[in-house]
């Protein structure tokens, strides 16, 4: 895909639009595969199934909700002419590594609102969810230093 004219504008846009795209991306990805369809864990199992059923309703309209944002920003910098697709994905990256990673450190270890699965020996699950955040997250890294602007031009585009 090529990049359309005018897509050194709005490059914290850009960005923003990918970064919760990815959260409601990865938020999706983990109610629906690892909640719903693997029934692995609750979003908060630390009460009644009926409780987890509710905050796993209440986790998903949070996907949702990111997911809708990230697309009306999308949609605006479209009409502008101001896409910068591969900042966008870079934020895309950003934003479902960040979130996993989160998910994976806070929420599974320091809150302990859910493990994200309950066998006797936890810690490969961790460290696997853990890793992929990271290179997730690192990609998005590369993507958007790869875009970042300098004096309103951003590095990488071609001449």
């Amino acid at each position: 895909m090529t990049e359309e004219s005018g897509s050194s504008r709005y490059p914290a846009r850009n960005l923003w639009s990918g970064v919760l795209f990815g959260i409601g991306a990865a938020a999706f990805v983990d109610e629906a595969v690892f909640h719903q369809l693997l029934h692995w864990h609750h979003f908060y199992d630390r009460s009644t199934p009926a409780v987890g059923l509710i905050s796993d309703g209440m986790f998903h309209a949070f996907s949702w909700f990111a997911t809708v944002a990230a697309l009306f920003l999308f949609a605006d910098l479209r009409r502008r002419r101001s896409l910068h697709l591969v900042r966008w994905l870079g934020g895309v990256l950003l934003g479902a590594g960040g979130f996993q990673l989160y998910d994976g450190v806070i929420q599974h270890k320091v809150l302990s609102l859910h493990q994200i699965r309950y066998v006797p020996e936890v810690l490969p699950y961790d460290i696997t969810w853990n890793v992929i955040a990271l290179l997730i997250l690192l990609a998005g890294v590369a993507l958007v230093v790869r875009t970042r602007v300098h004096a309103g031009t951003p590095t990488g585009e071609h001449a």
